[in-house]
């Protein structure tokens, strides 16, 4: 680490010319110019588990489906019960059928007044509303057709009621990829209006913590860097797994709260030691990357606050990538892609802001103009970047000193209570859940939903491998359970192969309706049947996280007890880490799940509450959370330790430690929850419940935390907190990490 600084700052331009050739080549991947670009190949969809249940029954509904691809059209706002409009869409709608069925890339034209006996015919009703104001067209595409040819066939529907010539006739156009276009909308859309409202405040905020605007840049530029490399990582990503749309929102604030993380104590640091070397080099000697001041501060930046961003980020990358023991293909992609975020993001902190760093030279050790503006530079230099060893937060430890079993207790009392609502979790994993509630898809869902009831997406879905009788005999005797609102007719898919689909009373992810899916599972009709449905995905989905969990969690156990110890030298913080970083995380959990699920806040928070959380909110809120926790955990114990090696008295280092710490620790989370604010102003569900989730996270650790509990014990605990088996001690001393 001191080569690697060094060699950064006395050639500082290779490496920004490095970086900037790799971020052309990400961005230029990102965005299409070697084919299909990121935002183009998202998806959208249900969380499958290869070899499931659910999986099996829908792969045997996908053979057997050969019905094309269809654009429909939902009219309402007219009266079928009004003969003179009936005949005049009987004898004035085949004009309109023709002209779009001759559009190219139309296979076929299907409405309720095909047939010569119009709405009457019994095979037309699926296509009538159950009040009989209004109607649905399916336009069936050919077998292959290209999205200009679609495009025009969507275009042409919306113009359909007005040719009606019928007061009041509305419609709207639906298809899978207009479904699949508004979720992605929303999703670029969101990211736009979260960063443009806290990116700015962020970098106010960065401002008045570096005390100037160059300080400030620096992480930026870092964090610009590791975002565009991240996105072609991503895109890179696409090609082996499916990656679903949200996922780019919460992984591009993400590398930019951490990119601003790592880069605030990298130039904090760089700073505190430019101060030394200038006054040890006065007057100045060399020029530019051959100033010894900058050399000498560089190499023992990277050193230290280096090594410490680099065991930090290793430490969420294995929390991360501890997720691809999952089954999941969707958390082995966020698996993938949150890993290469995180990588990225510290090794543009330990290379690009180093160089320019290097570049910007001795003005990085000068006080900027706005430290002498009235009120604003003085609580700028009480924030300030070069930290004294006595100041609020070591007179925090020290009233901590004296009260650390209150302090101890009362902490974890009060994060016990914000954990609690996790005992009464419901989970949901909807993909008609992430439609924007203002869109006109929406509103297509709702019509059908309430209108259509033969169009609607069965709840369940059982595939049997029967006669028809048998069959038929089961859908009648699953027809009278309490929960069933209605069993459509049976169809056949195979030889021998029949589909059974139902609409239940109560949303299908509802405790009550999974708990019948269970039910239906665990029934035997006497012959061979295949549960699905959107329940049953979620429940399989759900019980993968419940298999993989145990794992999981023994390896992160393991990775951090042995980084912590390679750190520290104890067995003793590591372990308490691990616990207080865990409890930390399930009372903010807790708290998005009373406030999510329970609706709460809803009109502050802008968001209409599911009777659930999505199941991959809880995904990002352990692997995510757990390793930001992490990260504040190294950030205050690496300076402790280096206290402690230097006195070996323990409540000076931890008073030494967090004084050295706090500063860094409070304006990284205070960033950092504002970036994760801007995920909680969109408009998708999922995206909001993750930034609240992480936020909360970020604020949780900070405060009650890494400012009071962390403290507390290390009070209690003494001299016991460095405490390791002398076999380990022996280990440490050979391969351990230490911060100077």
């Amino acid at each position: 680490m001191k080569r690697l600084g060094r060699n950064t700052a006395l050639r500082p331009v290779r490496v920004i010319l490095g970086w900037t050739l790799l971020m052309a080549i990400s961005l230029a991947a990102a965005f299409g110019a070697f084919g299909e670009g990121l935002f183009d190949r998202l998806s959208t969809g249900q969380p499958t588990i290869p070899g499931s249940e659910s999986q099996l029954a829908l792969e045997r509904l996908d053979e057997a489906d050969d019905s094309p691809d269809a654009v429909d059209l939902v009219i309402t706002g007219i009266d079928l019960e009004d003969p003179a409009q009936v005949m005049g869409l009987m004898t004035g709608f085949g004009e309109i059928r023709d002209e779009i069925a001759n559009l190219d890339g139309v296979d076929a034209v299907l409405d309720p007044f095909l047939s010569p006996q119009g709405p009457m015919d019994p095979a037309m009703q699926a296509f009538l509303s159950t009040d009989a104001d209004g109607f649905v067209v399916r336009v069936e595409m050919a077998e292959e057709y290209t999205a200009d040819e679609r495009i025009a066939v969507e275009q042409r529907l919306r113009e359909v009621p007005a040719d009606l010539g019928i007061d009041g006739a509305e419609g709207v156009v639906s298809s899978e990829a207009l479904l699949t276009a508004s979720v992605l909308d929303q999703v670029q859309k969101d990211l736009l209006k979260g960063e443009a409202i806290t990116v700015p405040i962020s970098f106010i905020v960065m401002i008045v913590v570096f005390g100037g605007f160059l300080a400030a840049s620096m992480p930026v530029i870092g964090a610009v860097a590791a975002i565009a490399t991240a996105m072609a990582v991503v895109w890179a990503a696409t090609w082996a797994v499916d990656i679903d749309s949200y996922i780019i929102n919460v992984l591009t604030i993400i590398g930019l709260a951490l990119s601003i993380d790592y880069g605030l104590l990298v130039v904090s640091r760089y700073r505190e030691e430019l101060h030394k070397e200038v006054r040890l080099h006065r007057p100045r000697r060399g020029r530019g990357r051959n100033d010894p001041a900058i050399v000498n501060a560089m190499e023992a930046t990277i050193a230290t606050a280096g090594k410490t961003v680099l065991f930090s980020a290793l430490t969420i990358a294995i929390s991360v990538g501890g997720l691809l023991v999952m089954k999941a293909p969707l958390i082995r992609a966020v698996a993938v892609a949150g890993s290469a975020v995180v990588v990225l993001a510290v090794f543009s902190a330990i290379t690009l802001v180093p160089a320019v760093l290097s570049l910007a030279g001795r003005r990085m050790a000068r006080p900027s103009v706005i430290t002498r503006m009235p009120l604003l530079g003085g609580f700028i230099r009480a924030v300030g970047d070069v930290s004294k060893e006595e100041g609020f937060f070591s007179r925090l430890a020290r009233w901590v000193h004296r009260f650390p079993w209150v302090v101890m207790l009362a902490c974890f009392a009060i994060l016990i209570a914000m954990a609690s609502p996790i005992m009464n979790t419901n989970l949901r994993s909807n993909p008609m859940d992430y439609i924007p509630k203002a869109s006109d898809q929406s509103e297509f869902l709702d019509t059908v939903n309430q209108k259509f009831p033969m169009l609607q997406i069965p709840d369940v879905y059982i595939v049997t491998n029967s006669t028809l009788e048998e069959a038929e005999t089961w859908a009648a005797q699953l027809a009278n359970h309490d929960l069933v609102d209605r069993v459509n007719p049976v169809t056949a898919i195979h030889d021998g192969e029949f589909v059974i689909s139902m609409m239940l009373k109560v949303d299908s992810q509802q405790p009550e309706a999974l708990d019948f899916v269970l039910e239906t599972r665990d029934h035997d009709p006497g012959f061979e049947n295949w549960v699905g449905g959107s329940g049953t995905q979620m429940k399989d989905f759900t019980q993968a996280l419940i298999d993989g969990a145990p794992w999981f969690a023994l390896l992160v156990t393991l990775a951090v007890l042995m980084l912590l110890f390679l750190l520290t030298g104890s067995v003793i913080v590591p372990l308490k880490a691990l616990v207080v970083n865990v409890l930390s995380l399930a009372a903010s959990i807790g708290v998005t799940i009373l406030v999510f699920q329970e609706g709460h806040f809803e009109n502050l928070l802008n968001f209409q509450s599911t009777g659930g959380i999505e199941v991959i909110v809880l995904v990002f809120a352990l692997a995510f959370g757990f390793g930001l926790a992490m990260d504040y955990e190294v950030f205050l114990i690496s300076r402790v330790k280096e206290y402690w090696d230097l006195y070996g008295d323990n409540d000076l280092a931890v008073e030494r430690g967090l004084q050295k710490s706090g500063r860094i620790i409070t304006s990284a989370a205070a960033i950092m929850m504002l970036l994760f604010v801007g995920l909680i102003l969109g408009d998708l569900i999922v995206i909001k419940e993750v930034g609240f989730a992480l936020a909360l996270t970020v604020f949780v650790d900070a405060t009650i935390v890494r400012m009071l509990l962390v403290p507390a014990t290390m009070t209690v605990l003494g001299k016991w907190n460095w405490w390791a088996p002398r076999p380990l001690k022996s280990l440490h001393r050979r391969f351990g990490i230490s911060e100077s």
